[in-house]
């Protein structure tokens, strides 16, 4: 989900927000002074540099110490759609860095200084393995200051309910092609949960819309030659979307039993699966459910590291690490191999905490079949978040947008790689090789 410390880079533009005449007269007094202009690339490197330094200080290892011991830290990526210029010599950045013990840290860097010359004046520890330990709470004198999750409301941590309204930014910048090209780009559908409505599509192609009828998916189908490279696709949405819970469907949720690719059922699963349920074996599905899904929210740690970001359900249980890819497969084998029907979905998280502006990737959740009705589970956000996992047992908050749904989607035509995993980035093939393009989502939340 979202991550909270934009609502810090946030207060500190809004610190710095004026009229167009004092604006002007602040870069006057900075071109003056010889401030030199800071992008975002300069503070990557000043931080990179700074990490470097202490490593090599370190004999190796980032240093760090905590009230429960000594970390001993390693570089493992630098967030760079958080890197924010603050004001005159003063940058934020935050990384991640993982510990020899396999703990992986989300780390606050305030710094100071000019390109070439920066150094780091603060570092806060702000996540263990995808958990934060605070938020941030607005004072009535509109200032700002870190409120521990436990003490945290719903909204801070994510969560609308009733009901959201927000235009959707799908973007996607194409990569080199020196030969003929194909990508696959998720369709949103309406449902009783979101009404998607299509505001507009940029392409430099003609494209085809493809049904994946298995699990009712619409996704754009476009093909692309060489003079295409560097070019730029936008869709845009208008979203209005309803908190979900328990719902019963038509149809037979027998299906959702079956394996999938990287989703397997049965032989180690089951036995894990009776394991978990144990006395509960003749108890209510529900129950069953639960105990699954407490298993999995108390023993994965969400870690983006390693085969992450896959959904393979065998990763999962071996090294019980991952994004919310890994935290759903898991608990989707374990549910099958358990008899209880579960199925996969996909699309992204909006912000709660702010109006407007980008998203940190995709999210995905899952649902499990019970009593006539498929209840929704988040246990990534439960696992970050434990205060909300009686909530994520059963709902889905409104401020979220669905893509697709399912794994092994089939369609035609098809990627030469065979049935796609799931569908949130565009999946593209230049001739016969996998490409990733650049994709960005952002979003813009209606006034009520």
């Amino acid at each position: 989900m979202k991550n909270l410390r934009v609502i810090f880079i946030f207060l500190f533009a809004m610190m710095m927000a004026c009229n167009s005449s004092t604006k002007q007269k602040e870069e006057k007094t900075l071109a003056d002074k010889n401030i030199p202009k800071v992008v975002t690339a300069d503070i990557e490197v000043g931080i990179e540099a700074n990490i470097a330094k202490k490593v090599e200080e370190g004999e190796g290892y980032f240093n760090m110490t905590t009230e429960e011991g000594n970390l001993r830290l390693q570089l493992v990526r630098v967030h760079t759609e958080y890197l924010s210029n603050l004001g005159p010599r003063r940058h934020f950045a935050c990384v991640d860095l993982a510990d020899v013990s396999g703990d992986v840290y989300d780390v606050d860097f305030f710094l100071e200084g000019d390109p070439g010359s920066m150094t780091v004046t603060e570092t806060t520890l702000h996540k263990l393995n995808g958990k934060p330990f605070y938020t941030w709470k607005q004072r009535k004198d509109k200032t700002w200051y870190r409120m521990p999750v436990l003490n945290a409301t719903s909204d801070l941590l994510g969560v609308i309910e009733g009901e959201d309204k927000f235009e959707f930014h799908y973007e996607v910048t194409l990569p080199e092609m020196k030969i003929a090209a194909k990508m696959w780009i998720p369709m949103p559908q309406s449902d009783r949960f979101q009404t998607v409505k299509l505001l507009n599509i940029e392409t430099p192609v003609a494209y085809q819309i493809l049904e994946e009828k298995n699990n009712g998916n619409s996704i754009f189908y476009m093909e692309f030659s060489s003079e295409h490279s560097g070019k730029k696709l936008e869709l845009v949405y208008d979203v209005e979307r309803q908190e979900k819970k328990p719902y019963e469907e038509a149809s037979s949720p027998t299906k959702y039993l079956n394996p999938s690719i990287l989703m397997p059922v049965g032989d180690r699963f089951q036995v894990l699966a009776d394991s978990i349920i144990g006395l509960k074996n003749n108890e209510s599905a529900i129950m069953q459910a639960r105990a699954l899904y407490d298993y999995v929210t108390d023993n994965m740690k969400y870690i983006k590291a390693g085969k992450y970001g896959t959904g393979d359900a065998v990763y999962a249980c071996d090294t019980l690490t991952g994004n919310c890819t890994e935290f759903h497969s898991l608990f989707i084998s374990l549910a099958r191999s358990a008899g209880i029907p579960a199925r996969f979905a996909v699309g992204a998280s909006i912000p709660s905490d702010r109006d407007e502006g980008g998203i940190d990737g995709y999210h995905c959740w899952a649902e499990f079949h019970a009593e006539g009705k498929w209840w929704p589970v988040d246990i990534s956000e439960a696992n970050k978040y434990s205060a909300l996992a009686t909530y994520y047992f059963g709902r889905h908050p409104a401020n979220r947008i669905e893509f697709s749904r399912g794994r092994d989607l089939l369609i035609e035509p098809g990627p030469q790689i065979g049935p796609i995993n799931f569908l949130a980035y565009p999946v593209m093939e230049i001739g016969k090789t996998p490409a990733f393009p650049e994709t960005f989502f952002s979003f813009r939340r209606k006034a009520e």
